[in-house]
Order: structure tokens, then sequence, then C-alpha cells
């Protein structure tokens, strides 16, 4: 695929379905990755890959966050939030690294991450893979952060959530430069 067609052309798909990117795919995904603009060459990032019965285990997680923040969350709630992590056959963790450094700021570190996550994105698209970045209340929850392994350093980027489209892969929407651009 050609890199302005991955540029232009990539959407967000929630439809997942198996099989997970092969270990060939995942090692295109985590390079483009590194190729992320940085700073220092701090490499600010790291990822966690959960699947299979890994799945099941932060779905647990996921709802016993929810129950530490609110003891009287619903069963539907509790069901919804176990059932999150299995809408993909592979959910990568994007974790931020966020270290001290005099020249390089933490919000410049986090966009580091970011623009990793992003190149799995993108990476993925190329390789006719679906995927969508999820964030939401268990990527910024210190207790979802503490029973992955966080470090005190280390933040939740996002979780993505990896596998083949299911079904039709739809068209990004058209967007005006103009409305988003001007000249000062």
């Amino acid at each position: 695929m050609e890199a302005l067609d991955v540029l232009l052309n990539r959407v967000s798909l929630a439809r997942l379905q198996a099989p997970a990117p092969s270990a060939e795919q995942r090692e295109i995904l985590f390079r483009a990755a590194l190729r992320a603009p940085d700073h220092g060459y701090m490499r600010p990032w790291r990822f966690l890959c959960v699947e299979g019965e890994g799945r099941e285990r932060l779905g647990e997680l996921f709802a016993s966050a929810l129950l530490n923040k609110n003891p009287e969350a619903a069963p539907e709630a509790q069901a919804k939030a176990r059932a999150m992590p299995l809408r993909a056959p592979l959910l990568v963790v994007v974790i931020a690294r966020v270290q001290a450094n005099p020249k390089v700021p933490e919000i410049e570190q986090l966009l580091s991450a970011g623009c990793a996550a992003h190149g799995i994105l993108l990476a993925a698209h190329a390789q006719g893979l679906g995927a969508i970045w999820r964030t939401g209340e268990m990527a910024h929850d210190r207790f979802v952060a503490d029973g992955l392994g966080l470090e005190a350093n280390e933040q939740i980027v996002g979780f993505l959530y990896l596998g083949s489209v299911e079904g039709e892969r739809r068209s990004p929407p058209e967007l005006k430069t103009a409305d988003f651009v001007s000249n000062w």
C-alpha cells in the first residue's frame, strides 16, 4: 500500500474478529511504532500485548477497577467492563514512560508515545488489518495501571484493539482542510 493512501484513508474500525495479527505483522506494527518522533532518543514508550485468556483477565481487572471506584456498580456495568477487552483478538496497551529530562518535557514524551500508537494504527491499515484506539475511564485509572504492572512514572496512552476486519471496511469522511488551516 502506498504511504499517502495509508495516511489519507486510515479509519478506526470497531468491528474486529480473529485472527489476530500474525507474528510477522506484529513485528511490522512495532517497528513502525519505534519510528515515532523522539526528542532526545528517550524511547518514552513500551507496549503490552493482551490476547487469549489475557483478555478475560483484563476484563476482570476492568470490573475490579469499576468496583474499586463504585462498590455499588450494577451487575450490568460490571459485565460490560468484563466484555470490553473481548472486542478484538489482540489489544496493545500503549504506555508512556515519562523520564526526568531538563530538555524534554513530559508533554513531549507523552506526545511521542501517542505518535508510536499512531504508527501502529497506520501499519495495521497498511497491512489490511482493522484497528481502533480506545481510552475511556480504564485508560486513566491508577488501579488498572497498577494491575498491569505500570511503574509510578508510566501511564496508559491507550488501548489499541487489533484484528481482522469484520464486514466492509468503511471510508473516512471527507474533511475540508480549509476548516482547520489558516495563515497567521
